[in-house]
């Protein structure tokens, strides 16, 4: 146990009263001078992390025994806001406009507790901020008499920024410029900047992307020095990097990805033992060969964490010299890997395993249709044309499906949520919107990477060695009792009581309503019921995939905590380090999975708005049309109607005009006064196109049965 978790122990005991830091020096037995220091040092820290909290009479004490709460604040563009809370354990809080004291969208607030409740019923005040978010803002500049303004890309900032006229000389109405922060908002005034960067004219090619990239403030180049690193590296391999690795050169092996992918960091391999148990091989580029810890390279992938994935482009976590050359495992060349094997008996259950740095060479870079159509449409060309590989394809078939029901048997989640793909011309503009197949080729990479990762997770937590998990834990209590009640009115049970679900009575609700008009409704609320997974130095179970161990292992490339694992596997390998490295190790652990999990979070924010602006763009020019639609959403304002291709856009409850409707939180949906219509998710619906306008981000349609009426 560290010394903070005993201090935040401490603080929790049902006796504990704020104590002023003498008082704490002394209670907790810190005497020399120097580890006084240290502890006033550690205190100021975990103050302003949020961890404890410092009253105005300089007493101490944790935020939960004092009526207060820590989160990051979530605004919306009416002016209120929610803050989510760093302790998983408590529900959102609700903070109205008057209440929020200039505070703005994603600073790191301390709020006092107003109203008690449960869910969002909570409401708070802000009393504290202790982290502002990033001073850097896009937006839309507009001129007026005394000064300009610009007006917020994120409508969740519902503040404008005010621009003093001398430095907007040569800014032009309408033009997407970014914003630092001056002067910060008080409670009668709006936050004041000056502009640092103009991005140019919506519309112009290019600046959609630029104005996400600059939002959330994505690196772009990568630093000299990184690149120095990278031009000192080998082409080819030498004898001393050769040493201590399995030659798996003439193992049969093959990488699985996606036509257009470029970092191709995972190869598969699959042969019978002499036993009659299977031997499934994952072999993964050896990144942490060429990023060494504690080199630019190194802190260039902690600072990025992950590869970003937008409609347009990649911005990489490592630079294409590595993750698209040197650690690519293209076919026919040497490559340098970690490879996991796993015995697999003919039930998929793992009986052995083993690992270790090697050196492999892959026959063939096959692509998910290829191997979709070898397996299931027969197709005698791509057959014969890997004729030697296709046994290993079909054996691999049949080892997935056993290793796919073996995890839902167990109780793993599976949610029919489809994903699309954006296919843009040269000019970068969407022409088409496509679901992302999900084949048996897909499903046979899925399962060999799942199995690996929780062989790897399981192997060093048996060790007690410190490691980097993915964790996932189970929903909170009140969220999970309002699930269940919200399934009970749709007919439907869930056993068990809110706290002790199993996800196994989950997958069996989810295999219930396959097909039926509920399917959709109640996988996105069991979504929205979802903790987040993230990365952890501790283990924990992972609820979602039913997994006692869980790691990621498979993607060094794109992932910063895969890279940190697989340099604490060679590391391992040479013997248990002295305790000093150890705790040297877990506090990079404790870092990097903390940064790792931010980044995560960001990049998937970035995406799924990248994907959302191009959907908009999709539908300009459609006004008019008519479509099918299922009912995605449901709120007091409205309702949200999805196309058959995954976009989504608003009815606005005022365009629903043949009835006063009424909206029904415990049904999640809008029911007419006089006609007793309601309108529920997964319910389907006739829209038409009135509006979608790629500056404001928003799509309006309204129901054809009403615009008849």
């Amino acid at each position: 146990m560290s010394f903070e978790e005993k201090v935040l122990n401490y603080m929790r005991e049902g006796a504990y009263k704020p104590l002023k830091i003498e008082e704490l020096t002394q209670q907790l037995g810190v005497e020399d001078k120097r580890d006084i220091k240290r502890f006033h040092k550690l205190l100021e820290e975990m103050e302003q992390e949020g961890k404890i909290i410092k009253t105005r009479y300089a007493r101490y004490g944790v935020p939960e025994k004092m009526n207060l709460m820590v989160g990051t604040l979530q605004g919306n563009q009416a002016g209120f806001g929610f803050i989510i809370p760093n302790n998983r354990d408590f529900s959102d809080v609700f903070v109205p406009a008057n209440q929020m004291n200039g505070a703005m969208h994603g600073d790191n607030v301390v709020a006092r507790l107003i109203k008690g409740g449960s869910g969002r019923n909570t409401e708070g005040e802000i009393i504290r901020i202790l982290k502002r978010r990033s001073n850097l803002i896009v937006g839309r500049y507009e001129s007026g008499r005394q000064y300009g303004f610009v007006i917020p890309d994120d409508q969740r900032i519902s503040q404008d920024i005010f621009i003093p006229k001398s430095e907007a000389k040569q800014l032009k109405n309408g033009m997407k410029v970014q914003v630092e922060i001056t002067r910060w908002p008080e409670k009668r005034r709006n936050p004041e900047g000056i502009v640092v960067d103009v991005l140019g004219y919506p519309g112009d090619k290019g600046v959609d992307t630029l104005s996400i990239i600059k939002k959330f403030e994505l690196p772009e180049d990568f630093p000299s020095q990184v690149m120095k690193e990278i031009k000192a590296f080998s082409r080819d391999l030498a004898p001393e990097d050769l040493e201590g690795r399995m030659d798996l050169r003439d193992l049969p092996m093959v990488t699985i990805d996606g036509a257009d992918a470029k970092d191709l960091d995972d190869a598969v391999s699959l042969h019978q033992k002499d036993n009659g148990n299977w031997e499934l091989g994952v072999h993964i580029a050896d990144v942490g060969h060429y990023v060494k810890e504690g080199t630019a390279l190194d802190k260039e992938a902690f600072h990025r964490g992950t590869s970003i994935y937008l409609v347009d482009r990649v911005i990489p976590m490592l630079p294409p010299e590595l993750s698209n050359d040197l650690c690519s495992l293209n076919p026919q060349v040497d490559r340098l890997a970690m490879s996991v094997f796993m015995e697999l008996n003919h039930q998929g259950k793992v009986v052995s395993h083993d690992f270790g740095p090697s050196v492999i060479r892959t026959q063939e870079r096959m692509t998910y249709d290829d191997v979709r159509d070898i397996l299931v449409d027969k197709d005698e060309n791509l057959r014969k044309r890997y004729q030697p590989l296709v046994p290993m394809f079909e054996k691999m078939e049949e080892m997935a499906m056993i290793l796919r029901k073996n995890r839902f048997d167990r109780g793993a989640l599976d949610f029919a949520v489809p994903e699309v793909k954006v296919k843009l011309d040269d000019q970068g503009k969407p022409i088409d919107i496509v679901p992302r197949p999900r084949s048996i080729a897909e499903m046979i990479i899925e399962e060999f990477m799942l199995i690996c990762n929780e062989a790897v997770a399981e192997h060093f937590s048996r060790m007690e060695a410190p490691f980097v998990y993915r964790v996932h834990e189970r929903p909170s209590e009140a969220k999970m009792q309002n699930f269940r009640e919200f399934v009970h009115n749709l007919g439907l049970a869930l056993k068990g009581s809110p706290d002790k679900i199993h996800s196994r009575a989950l997958q069996a609700l989810l295999d219930e309503v396959e097909g039926k008009p509920e399917e959709r409704v109640v996988n996105t609320l069991l979504l929205r019921t979802m903790q987040q997974a993230r990365y952890s130095a501790h283990r924990s179970p992972h609820y979602g995939l039913a997994a006692e161990y869980y790691s990621h292992f498979t993607s060094p490339i794109r992932r910063y905590p895969d890279l940190m694992i697989h340099r604490l596997m060679r590391e391992y390998l040479q013997g248990m380090p002295p305790q000093k490295r150890l705790g040297k190790i877990t506090k990079n652990n404790e870092a990097g999975a903390d940064r790792a999990s931010m980044r995560e979070r960001l990049a998937m924010e970035a995406e799924r708005e990248s994907v959302d602006m191009k959907k908009v763009e999709f539908m300009e020019g459609k006004e008019g049309q008519e479509f099918d639609a299922v009912i995605s959403g449901v709120t007091s304002f409205g309702l949200f109607a999805e196309l058959e291709n995954l976009v989504e856009g608003l009815v606005h409850v005022s365009s629903m005009d043949d009835d006063y409707y009424h909206f029904h939180e415990d049904k999640l949906a809008l029911v007419g006064e006089r006609t007793g219509k309601t309108y529920r998710i997964g319910n389907p619906v006739r829209v038409i196109l009135k509006r979608a306008s790629k500056e404001d981000r928003q799509i309006d349609f309204v129901l054809t049965d009403i615009e008849n009426d």
